[in-house]
């Protein structure tokens, strides 16, 4: 039988999720060791979500405020690695007119009993992107005191906002790996659980402004 299936409609958000290039990687992680070793790096402790001692910023594009002040310590490479997946993902979403801009990149690193609640994002713009880069992960967790076969300790979690009998509501993405890499809109909420152990836990998160005109976009 001839399939008559003329096209199939998704309506919601949707997560890019991919791998980080190795060069990309080191280049991160060697660039925040050599800054926070020489106390180079603007702490973000009191500005951000995360109940984490140690947030450090490697990239502001924003305007100048009494405490943040543009700067770059990343190379063109890494950049130009982010602007490559904005422009993905906002293509497999039928995005085509807009402009986009970074406005800024840091550095979470959890250690033992921190977290990060529930919460979202935004830039300069109510509208953009967010992303979460898995830097480096600890070996172990430390134990799970109910459900084994459901960790929860330091994992990544999503909250999607939509509703409907056939709608996913949630994404914890399974067997974490360093160099895994998340794309996702400002608005979706998420968050990291705390774990036990002596290892840390390293991310990067980056905002990515995105405008554009969503009613001309949405026209048939």
């Amino acid at each position: 039988m001839e399939d008559s299936i003329k096209e199939f409609v998704f309506l919601g958000q949707s997560i890019l999720c991919c791998k980080t290039p190795k060069p990309v990687l080191d280049e991160i992680n060697s660039t925040y060791e050599k800054l926070i070793k020489k106390k180079k790096l603007l702490s973000m402790e009191n500005q951000l979500a995360g109940k984490i001692r140690n947030e450090h910023s490697l990239f502001w594009n924003s305007k100048d405020e009494n405490i943040m002040k543009r700067h770059n310590f990343l190379s063109e490479i890494t950049l130009n690695f982010f602007k490559e997946k904005t422009i993905h993902y906002l293509k497999c979403n039928k995005i085509k007119e807009y402009k986009y801009k970074i406005n800024s990149i840091w550095i979470n690193e959890m250690k033992a009993g921190e977290y990060n609640p529930v919460h979202n994002h935004r830039g300069d713009l109510l509208t953009g992107l967010s992303s979460v880069m898995l830097l480096k992960l600890p070996k172990n967790y430390g134990e799970e005191w109910a459900r084994k076969d459901l960790p929860f300790n330091g994992q990544l979690s999503f909250i999607g906002n939509n509703k409907g009998c056939f709608c996913k509501d949630g994404y914890q993405p399974t067997n974490l790996q360093v160099g895994d890499f998340f794309l996702f809109p400002y608005d979706i909420a998420h968050c990291v659980y705390p774990f036990k152990g002596k290892e840390k836990r390293r991310t990067l998160s980056a905002n990515i402004d995105v405008a554009y005109d969503s009613a001309n976009e949405n026209k048939a």
